[in-house]
């Protein structure tokens, strides 16, 4: 994902309510699958890290878009952005072309 990507990606999600919220027993097999699942249907998600919870919000980031196979768009506080790119056409997010080095 290019930098300009990201920054489209960002924008998006600025006015995204998070939908879902991980709490103190971190990340677990329920969340993952919940997420991956939410993730084939929007492409692009927001989660909110509880107070409750020990672990970093970046180093739970990783754990979520290793295991459903997305990427972290962007880690700010208690928020998580991931983006996964869906297989449907007709509900697909058009991320800005990279360019090409000639």
């Amino acid at each position: 994902m290019t930098s300009k990507q990201r920054a489209y990606l960002k924008g998006l999600a600025m006015t995204m309510e998070p939908i879902f919220q991980v709490g103190k027993n971190s990340v677990t097999t329920e969340n993952v699958e919940a997420i991956r699942q939410a993730l084939d249907k929007r492409e692009l998600i927001k989660i909110s890290v509880l107070q409750n919870c020990e672990d970093d919000a970046r180093e739970i980031a990783e754990v979520i878009a290793e295991r459903t196979r997305s990427q972290v768009v962007q880690v700010i506080g208690k928020k998580i952005v991931l983006y996964k790119e869906g297989k449907d056409k007709n509900k697909k997010i058009e991320l800005p072309k990279a360019k090409k080095n000639v």
